[in-house]
């Protein structure tokens, strides 16, 4: 075994695909003997998994999509059948914020899988360059929501300091990070910038603070360029992005040494991009769907599972050297969210991204609506106190038509009417 095998996000090329190769026969064997639920998908695919000699045979497999998660725990509650071990085996138990129906989808993980979660954050660790002298400040509220759950175990379990901040407000939490001369905050990008709007208000300087770096998650701000120049302008700090999901974990993380994009934990997982309407594989290069194979979680695996985030496959080598893959720009948008208006594709991201250009916005929220069968968009802008906000209102209609080819309703609102979030942003919405 390799002596750098300890730090398996090193990997050469040939030794990861022969140690994904092994995980992959032993999950599937393992959960073709036990779990209910994908014995029952092989058998309706006509599939079976002792043929999976490769990992090119792994595109044999059929694909899952969340939905048939989401029938199969409405079916089976309130766990669904998608357990290899007996319930007594699982001691960890977190949930999605709701699906389409209103109900969470609920995740089940073992000792062994909350172990390998916590493995997956060292890894992450690692790579965005923590070192045992890091405090880590969690500004979460630690609840059913996976959130920072196993970052939190996983820094500690490494050693370092880490600083829980839930059930306070955000005044609490800056004094927290300030107290204790924190050096890692973790949290969502709209938290980052709600903690530097409180700042503010309380005549607060955070760009001379501890903080070295933000590690954020939960929503696509740390791929946003302008989101992240915002965040990085605020705190005086590096911003790293991270990406995972309840259902499959922590599996994806920015290097020190090449912002802009993602490194996948592929010693942890498999991941293909698809095309979205042929569902076989894009050529390097070109944006297609992600799909993962969960590697570390036997009891509630997931193969082959459409998460609807788009990416794009760096072909270049990075300079940190690492041959893990690496996605350019992160996650670009989400499959469900795109919309079409006058002929233009467009995600949600993309137009936060555009809006916090503007350093005279201090929050904002986007509605699609349908008018006379064609779907419109309208802006509700709260500008900074100090603004003309007929004078905003004015350029972000005429940048917003310039930028993306449609006009948008602008509609100015007063100061501390839209809401601010403490971890998930909920700024886009559908009245279609």
């Amino acid at each position: 075994m390799p002596a750098h095998f300890a730090q398996p996000e090193n990997l050469k090329r040939n030794e990861l695909e022969a140690f994904q190769l092994e995980r992959l026969q032993i999950l599937l064997k393992t959960v073709n003997e036990t779990n209910c639920f994908w014995k029952k998908k092989f058998r309706n695919a006509s599939v079976k998994v002792a043929e999976v000699h490769s990992l090119d045979d792994l595109q044999h497999l059929p694909l899952l999509i969340k939905k048939e998660l989401v029938e199969d725990q409405e079916a089976n509650p309130p766990y669904g059948s998608n357990l290899t071990f007996p319930l007594v085996e699982y001691a960890r138990m977190h949930q999605t914020s709701g699906t389409t129906t209103g109900q969470p989808m609920r995740w089940l993980d073992t000792t062994a899988s909350w172990k390998w979660f916590k493995d997956c954050w060292a890894q992450i660790f690692r790579i965005v360059g923590l070192v045992p002298e890091d405090i880590l400040a969690f500004p979460f509220s630690f609840g059913p929501f996976i959130g920072f759950w196993a970052g939190f175990e996983g820094a500690n379990q490494l050693g370092n300091l880490c600083l829980a901040g839930g059930g306070m407000s955000s005044q609490a939490r800056l004094k927290l990070i300030d107290d204790n001369r924190a050096t890692f905050l973790c949290c969502t990008p709209t938290y980052a910038l709600r903690l530097a709007e409180v700042a503010r208000d309380e005549n607060t300087e955070l760009k001379n603070n501890s903080v070295r770096a933000l590690l954020v998650a939960g929503e696509p701000g740390g791929s946003v360029a302008s989101v992240r120049k915002k965040m990085e302008k605020e705190w005086g700090a590096r911003v790293f992005d991270h990406w995972g999901m309840t259902e499959v974990g922590s599996l994806a993380v920015e290097c020190v040494e090449h912002p802009g994009g993602l490194h996948m934990l592929e010693s942890e997982c498999l991941c293909e991009v698809i095309h979205l309407q042929t569902q076989l594989p894009v050529e390097p290069g070109e944006v297609g769907e992600l799909v993962i194979t969960n590697l570390g979680r036997a009891g509630s695996p997931l193969i082959r599972y459409r998460t609807g985030d788009l990416v794009k496959v760096d072909t270049s080598r990075c300079p940190c050297g690492r041959e893990i893959v690496r996605f350019d720009g992160g996650i670009l948008g989400r499959t469900d969210e795109m919309m079409t208006i006058r002929g233009n594709n467009v995600f949600p991201s993309s137009l936060e991204g555009f809006l916090r250009e503007f350093e005279q916005v201090a929050e904002f929220r986007i509605t699609l609506f349908t008018e006379r069968s064609m779907q419109q968009l309208k802006f509700e802008i709260e500008p900074l106190e100090t603004v003309n906000a007929n004078s905003l209102r004015d350029s972000i209609a005429r940048e917003m038509k310039d930028r993306f080819n449609f006009t948008a309703e602008v509609e100015m609102t007063e100061l501390g009417t839209l809401p601010r979030f403490e971890s998930k942003g909920q700024r886009f919405f559908r009245e279609i």
